[in-house]
């Protein structure tokens, strides 16, 4: 008879101690469920479903199974393959692992420059976990690369398969990703006896049924409570963008410690930050436009108290960890009480108390219906683009596939991924081909999402109205049988905040929102991995070589001035000077413009695109504003599209810019603004003002009409 105690269990033994060098507590013990479901992935082989609420050590539960598998308990086997949605939480899960002896790497969009090293440790037998996005399992050169090796039974195969976030495997979760559903069709092909672990702290009865279904028949499911004991949750009534961004203003020194402020659009998250930071307060922005370098910077600057708060979309969610955090304030609501939940879970990890406040906003349910149409495939556009890979007889990129069908890009790219996951299109080198599996749209199953997206914002509305306690609000709609009234939340205990907002507050936030001229931040740093790609460039770029503060005119995502400039500078738009109210625009920027050194002389970018609009904003800016014209810099060589990762684009701006000889006797120390139609990913901006720097340049300013995104 197997004994009593559990400490006669080697392999509780051992998972324990893993356990304390993850945790670095020589008195750590697994919380209930934590090791019952360790023990059914190494002992028994069996697929586990854990639903836990953040904080509750699900990643512990994946990095101590994956170190017993790899010392041989059970069955000995290769490393564990992670499917993980997001770059913050894969930092974070690579650091822990490391804490826990467990050698870990990752392969995501970031660093790309480091893959061919990753594959080599991966062979070498020298990784216990691979890190990778849903979005790498389309990716033709990882799945003849990397998946290949890892599924290949010759070389150990792969040890355990997790999957992080499981509620995106889901159509009925609220936060739904068309990549993870190759998760299922990857897992259909995977031995019975492979060990499969789903984790997730955001899913009703619903998305339990449907995760398990997928894992399958046999999934063991390990459920607790969801409640968070450290939160106080309130909302406030709806109100305008300039209320509640004057509130911010005023009261955001009223949290304690630092924490983050979610918007639902890159567009409020920017205008916010520039609010408050125009107030004082230490704050950035970190969005889906944010690159890899700078969101790991933002985020170890957050962690580290050294700013106030993150003003964050949905880019920073799931998976940052950061125990201590004080607040989250939400700037407008997002379209599910369980997406919230997941959102508010970052706060008060570690810490018995941290503060939850909600503003929602009048446009909210707008957004929501916008976000919720945006998944779905559109049934002439999807006929549309098989019908355009059809006649192509090979292989289109995105680029050459867009003009044939009529679909802007990030909808389009939404639509291959859902074609490709059903199995009508498949992604290989150079793009997208037709498989001639025929294709047939499911309306039924569209419609059913969209009334469940439906019935979710209604919650969402019942959570604002406030008529019961906030937390069992949230709780229950997680079907969380355990829920009960927190005596905490605004609803419980009365309104904790102060609500009042002065008017010079609001003015300020409303001159914000009505304005024009955008900041652009300088980039501070290279991307990392250059050298591997045969650039010697890394680290800070230095003083002497950046770029300043910039402005443009206004973003193509903003109503009014930001409209007039998307159509303007629209794709086959005629390439002309520029118009008399945009010129206008500029001229208004510049007198709004604090700079610390007035430019003198004006440099245009290279034309590429726009050659007749670059020029003739150049040299009106440099007659209107009475500086020199210092003519225009000029590409040696093809600078490819900007459509790259960070790494790439440098790679292919590094050397490729040219400074006329009477460009450089213009610019020599002089404060030069160098001109662009438009700004992207500001690396362009940073290698040429790089060259304009190195020629003799004092400072450079960037200017453009317009910002991406």
């Amino acid at each position: 008879m197997p004994s009593d105690n559990p400490f006669d269990d080697p392999l509780r033994v051992r998972a324990t101690e893993i356990l304390r060098e993850l945790t670095g507590r020589e008195d750590a013990a697994f919380r209930d469920g934590q090791f019952d479901a360790v023990a059914a992935l190494v002992r028994d082989h069996k697929r586990v479903l854990v639903v836990q609420r953040t904080g509750w050590g699900k990643s512990a539960v994946y990095f101590v199974a994956a170190r017993l598998i790899r010392e041989g308990y059970g069955a000995e086997r290769g490393p564990t393959l992670i499917i993980s949605p997001l770059l913050a939480l894969m930092r974070d899960q690579v650091a822990a692992a490391e804490r826990a002896g467990v050698r870990a790497a990752t392969i995501n969009s970031s660093n790309a420059t480091e893959w061919d090293a990753v594959l080599d440790s991966l062979t070498a037998g020298e990784l216990d976990v691979l890190l990778i996005s849903p979005e790498r399992l389309t990716n033709p050169k990882f799945r003849t690369n990397v998946l290949d090796v890892l599924l290949d039974p010759a070389r150990a195969g792969v040890g355990m398969i997790v999957v992080d976030e499981a509620h995106c495997i889901s159509d009925w979760g609220h936060d739904f990703r068309p990549d993870y559903r190759r998760i299922g069709t990857l897992l259909d092909g995977l031995p019975a006896e492979l060990p499969v672990l789903a984790t997730t702290a955001t899913a009703n009865s619903r998305v339990v049924a449907d995760v398990a279904a997928q894992l399958g028949e046999d999934t063991m499911v390990v459920r607790g409570p969801l409640s968070r004991d450290s939160l106080r949750l309130g909302a406030a009534p709806t109100a305008t963008a300039e209320h509640r961004i004057g509130w911010l203003v005023q009261h955001l020194g009223d949290f304690q410690g630092s924490g983050i402020i979610y918007a639902l659009t890159v567009s409020a998250a920017e205008d916010t930050t520039r609010a408050l930071a125009e107030a004082g307060w230490d704050v950035a922005s970190y969005t889906g436009r944010t690159d890899a370098e700078e969101r790991a910077r933002l985020e170890r600057s957050l962690k580290d108290n050294e700013i106030k708060a993150l003003v964050a979309t949905s880019a920073l969610g799931m998976g940052f960890d950061k125990p201590d955090l004080g607040f989250v304030v939400h700037l407008g609501a997002p379209s599910s009480a369980v997406a919230y939940y997941q959102q508010v879970g970052r706060a008060g990890r570690a810490t018995d108390n941290a503060d939850v406040l909600l503003l929602p906003g009048n446009e909210d349910p707008n957004i929501w219906e916008y976000f919720a149409t945006a998944s779905m495939p559109d049934e002439d556009e999807a006929q549309a683009v098989l019908e355009a890979l059809a006649d192509a007889g090979s292989a289109l990129s995105v680029p050459a596939l867009e003009p044939l069908v009529g679909v802007k890009r990030s909808r389009l790219e939404l639509l291959l991924k859902t074609l490709q996951v059903d199995g009508a299109v498949d992604r290989v080198q150079g793009g997208f081909v037709s498989t001639g599996v025929p294709w047939t749209y499911d309306a039924r199953r569209y419609a059913a999402v969209a009334e469940a997206r439906r019935t979710e914002a209604e919650a969402m509305l019942e959570y604002e109205a406030g008529r019961r306690c906030r937390m069992r609000f949230l709780a229950e709609t997680l079907d969380d049988p355990h829920a009960r009234d927190c005596g905490r939340c605004d609803v419980c205990a009365g309104q904790w905040w102060d609500s009042g907002v002065s008017d010079d507050s609001a003015s300020g936030a409303r001159r914000i929102l009505s304005g024009i001229g955008i900041p652009v931040e300088p980039r501070g740093q290279w991307p990392s991995g250059m050298a591997t790609i045969g650039v010697p460039l890394k680290g800070k770029i230095p003083p002497e070589e950046r770029v300043s503060a910039g402005r443009a005119v206004a973003r193509f995502t903003d109503l009014g001035p930001g409209q007039v400039l998307r159509g303007f500078l629209a794709d086959g738009a005629e390439d002309a000077p520029v118009p008399k109210n945009i010129a206008d625009w500029c001229i208004r920027v510049l007198k709004e413009w604090d700079w610390d050194e007035r430019p003198t002389v004006v440099v245009g970018m290279p034309g590429t695109t726009r050659p007749v609009t670059c020029a003739d904003l150049a040299t009106g800016l440099a007659r209107i504003g009475r500086m020199t014209d210092g003519g225009q810099l000029s590409y040696t060589r093809d600078p490819g599209s900007p459509d790259v990762n960070s790494a790439y684009r440098v790679q292919n701006l590094h050397g490729a810019v040219h400074v006329e000889p009477t460009t450089a006797a213009a610019v020599d120390g002089q404060v030069v603004m160098l001109v662009d139609t438009e700004i992207g990913s500001r690396w362009a901006m940073t290698l040429a003002g790089r060259e304009l720097r190195r020629a003799g340049a004092h400072a450079v300013l960037p200017f453009a009409l317009a910002l991406r995104g």
